[in-house]
């Protein structure tokens, strides 16, 4: 206890210069929280979007589908057999068969991918409820990004060239019928949704598949030869590692500030142990040790955290409270990076967030003001009252 009053009287009397450093070591507190803080909110947001509009409770790929080998798309599509038929009728998957076709928008050339979904199912998130053909047309849905990068509006027909399972190629016109809005990029660019059926007839391949999506409450539902089950670990993966990414380039921002903080902490302590050579000298010759006089600095230059981190508090809480019900807006075209990112990211911010930065931040200030402290246990107390450092 003594330690500590003499420590806060001894910051207390040093005024400008221990609020400056508080005031620094206060940001790397705000900084750090808020930062974590939106990278776990981006974090939860991506993950819950991928899962609602994609993956649902995991995939089964057709033994062939590689998404990064657009040669085996062709190859990649397999028989729904009757365990399986089982499974979609029961409501616990619903089958998508993926293409390569080419769109003629306004006489232009696009590649696309062209996939078919059941109209009835309600494991993704996607509209397919749009997807009812009326008068023999073909419907499709497309998202915002294909619908802005084509000019197509709701309403309009678009020509479409495929090949089928043969090699012939074929073509025909689809309605567009519904234009669809998600942070899922995957879903959207690129990309046309036709009726499962239709596609299937389209290109020749009756009751196949590609990619088999199982509902959220099922995940894993059995082995089905010819077929791949790959849980969230695996699909969520690419997220997984975007965030580890933002994360490290992050915390390099956070080590600069920290440094700051750490070298003003650091100097200052060395500037007051030069300044107070009488003052130690005359503890010690009063009958504190050398290691008391080594812990009252250290405790003197751990409470500037102590008193950061009720700074940070004061006006860190009110700011970190607005940005989690406010949001953080993304910049425009963000969403083109083909990105899981919402337009706005709401930081999500844990106890063992703010427990883990201040203690971070507590041993880091108390090991960098032990450093300087321990001169001190080099000192001789006469020389020291006399003002010279041996």
């Amino acid at each position: 206890m003594l330690a500590l009053k003499l420590a806060y009287r001894n910051l207390m009397g040093a005024r400008l210069r221990t609020w400056l450093n508080v005031f620094v070591l206060s940001l790397a507190f705000v900084v750090l929280i808020w930062f974590k803080g939106v990278i776990n909110g981006w974090d939860d947001q991506a993950r819950r979007d991928t899962i609602a509009w994609q993956i649902g409770g995991g995939q089964y790929w057709q033994e062939n589908y590689d998404p990064y080998d657009p040669f085996t798309i062709d190859e990649s599509h397999g028989i729904i057999s009757g365990k399986i038929q089982t499974a979609i009728n029961a409501g616990k998957m619903t089958p998508i068969l993926i293409g390569q076709a080419t769109m003629y928008p306004e006489g232009r050339i696009q590649s696309i991918s062209l996939r078919g979904v059941d109209p009835n199912q309600h494991i993704i998130d996607l509209p397919t409820q749009y997807l009812q053909s009326e008068d023999g047309e073909i419907p499709a849905i497309i998202g915002t990004r294909t619908a802005k990068n084509n000019k197509l509006s709701v309403g309009d027909f678009v020509t479409i060239r495929w090949r089928d399972v043969n090699g012939t190629f074929d073509a025909n016109e689809v309605k567009i019928t519904y234009i669809f809005k998600t942070d899922v990029p995957v879903m959207d660019l690129g990309i046309v949704w036709i009726p499962l059926e239709q596609h299937q007839e389209m290109t020749r391949m009756p009751n196949e598949a590609t990619i088999l999506t199982t509902s959220k409450e099922d995940g894993f539902i059995g082995d089905f030869p010819g077929w791949n089950f790959k849980d969230h670990y695996f699909l969520l993966s690419e997220i997984r590692n975007m965030i580890e990414m933002k994360s490290i380039g992050g915390s390099i921002y956070f080590i600069v500030l920290m440094s700051l903080a750490m070298l003003a902490i650091f100097d200052t302590q060395v500037l007051s142990i030069f300044r107070r050579q009488k003052e130690i000298g005359t503890h010690i010759a009063l009958g504190m040790t050398q290691r008391q006089v080594v812990t009252l600095f250290t405790v003197e230059g751990a409470m500037h955290s102590v008193l950061a981190a009720i700074l940070a508090a004061i006006y860190g809480v009110p700011l970190l409270w607005l940005q989690a019900v406010v949001g953080w807006s993304m910049p425009a075209g963000t969403d083109d990076f083909g990105l899981t990112i919402a337009e706005t990211i709401y930081p999500s911010y844990s106890l063992a967030l703010v427990f883990g930065t201040t203690a971070i931040v507590l041993i880091t200030t108390t090991v960098v003001s032990y450093l300087p402290a321990r001169r001190i246990s080099k000192m001789e107390p006469t020389d020291a009252i006399r003002g010279k450092i041996q």
